[in-house]
């Protein structure tokens, strides 16, 4: 009896086994069906839905040059037009490198697009975190940071702060010694962040510690999501745990003093005193924070660093600038920048916005159709991501004249560079967005071109610096990133009595 029932599971087994191909076969083909059905009813751009779930996301995520729209982008540019199908991260997905759709999904949010970043963003960043919230609760959180970010503190607190961190790294810097130009941005940042945020001073062993920490959860950030031992992913979330265990430890030093007693010099200790947010919220606002303020702007500083020296007229016009900055400040016996002379760097400005158009630090957003929107005659269905490609807008040549051309004087109204009045794009033009737009601009944009100002001030008064590895660029993995941290050597400048002397 037995054996006969052992014989019937075994036979039933083999039935099963043999039938899950034709089932698995019958299931793709109607996904294929219903796909298809889909599509014509609807009046869909052009495009490739490549392979069932995989897509088309590996050869859109494949490296390539940051200064360029990579051979995914350009191909599908060139075979069906700025806004093309696709499926993207295991979605249907219209991908935009058009401006004008670009710029009517970001005003368009929470209205008929909303944030929809993948899961795994949310599960390292955390599920509060303000790059994955959406609605209500985003605004909020926005509001705390606009708030402590406010153009007063910017002004005072902040400036001084940005200022003595740069310093602090140039100081650094050894004559004619080979160094990582990234990873001293990225020391530059890290430590104006922490100090900004926490209170944590420079150099100090928990600094360090928390910097190690980030470090491993920043390499799990741009990694694939595999939460398996000894996986990059897996490895961040657990830095991720100790990380948000030590600003705990800080929240709860603060609160044992009393929130009327509580120090709002920095974030934590304002968030803990003038808002309502839970412990887990106020971790990972935290955790955001510290994620966005170090990452953007550290890239944004090396990749100046990385395009001046190709530009020996920009670099010289800087120097003019702040030669003048200066010495205006020493005949006024003043040693400290203020926001008066940070006004006075217009061309710097333009170097910024110049760096960051043609850097493109955040290449792309992630974006989701709350109901179905028609554009340009295209449907775009409810339900669908949707993916602005910034990078495709700032490199455009309708947009930008010869684009991949570092090109700080087209941001001029007066446009020295010689190129035609069509070409000349205004600051506020509507077809630069390195800090996305609407009710989800990047609430760190002014702080961002504060920290990129004031570091350029200063190396451009105190050194010269040459690149050390001609091959070494900025890629975009997408995150963009130089492969061997952009090697450079710099020279002091000799006898300018208006250098700063603590550099």
């Amino acid at each position: 009896m037995v054996e006969r029932q052992s014989a019937s599971m075994s036979s039933d087994s083999e039935v099963i086994l043999c039938l899950l191909p034709s089932v698995l076969a019958l299931f793709l083909f109607l996904i294929l069906i219903r796909r298809k059905q889909q599509q014509t009813r609807l009046h869909l751009p052009p495009g490739n839905m490549g392979w069932p779930f995989l897509g088309e996301t590996l050869g859109y995520l494949k490296p390539y040059s940051a200064t360029c729209t990579g051979q995914f982008m350009e191909q599908h540019i060139s075979r069906y037009g700025k806004i093309y199908k696709s499926n993207l991260f295991g979605e249907p997905t219209i991908v935009s490198a058009d401006a004008g759709l670009n710029r009517f999904i970001l005003q368009n949010e929470g209205r008929l697009f909303e944030c929809s970043y993948p899961r795994s963003i949310g599960g390292i960043l955390g599920k509060w975190s303000m790059l994955v919230l959406v609605g209500d609760m985003h605004r909020d959180m926005r509001m705390i940071s606009l708030n402590f970010l406010s153009h007063a503190r910017l002004r005072t607190h902040l400036m001084r702060e940005v200022e003595k961190h740069t310093l602090l790294v140039l100081s650094s810097w050894k004559e004619n010694s080979v160094f990582s130009a990234q990873d001293e941005a990225k020391k530059f940042t890290f430590n104006l962040m922490a100090k900004h945020i926490m209170s944590l001073d420079p150099g100090k062993p928990e600094t360090e510690q928390l910097k190690k920490l980030y470090v491993t959860f920043m390499k799990g950030v741009v990694s694939a999501p595999v939460n398996l031992p000894g996986t990059a992913y897996r490895k961040a979330l657990q830095s991720r745990s100790t990380i948000l265990k030590f600003i705990e430890s800080k929240m709860e030093e603060r609160l044992k003093e009393g929130k009327e007693n509580i120090d709002e010099d920095d974030l934590l200790g304002w968030v803990l005193k003038h808002s309502n947010l839970s412990k887990e919220q106020i971790l990972d606002l935290i955790l955001s924070l510290l994620f966005a303020g170090h990452e953007t702007s550290s890239v944004a500083i090396a990749l100046a660093i990385y395009f001046l020296p190709g530009c020996p007229n920009a670099i010289q016009q800087l120097r003019e600038e702040h030669t003048e900055i200066a010495k205006a400040k020493k005949q006024a016996g003043e040693t400290e920048l203020n926001w008066d002379d940070y006004k006075k760097m217009e061309f710097t400005q333009c170097v910024i916005s110049e760096t960051l158009r043609l850097g493109n630090v955040v290449r792309f957003l992630h974006r989701k159709a709350l109901k179905d929107v028609r554009y340009k005659g295209y449907d775009i269905p409810c339900g669908w991501k949707v993916l602005p490609v910034i990078a495709a807008v700032h490199l455009d040549p309708l947009l930008f004249d010869q684009p991949q051309h570092f090109n700080p004087w087209r941001w001029q109204q007066n446009n020295n560079s010689g190129a035609s009045s069509s070409s000349y794009t205004s600051m506020t033009s509507s077809n630069f967005m390195p800090f996305g737009g609407g009710p989800r601009l990047c609430a760190g944009s002014e702080l961002a071109k504060l920290e990129m100002a004031v570091f350029i001030h200063h190396l451009v008064l105190n050194f010269h610096w040459d690149l050390e590895d001609d091959l070494d660029q900025p890629f975009a993995f997408p995150f963009v990133d130089f492969q061997n941290g952009l090697p450079i050597t710099a020279r002091r400048h000799q006898n300018q009595s208006h250098i700063n002397p603590k550099i």
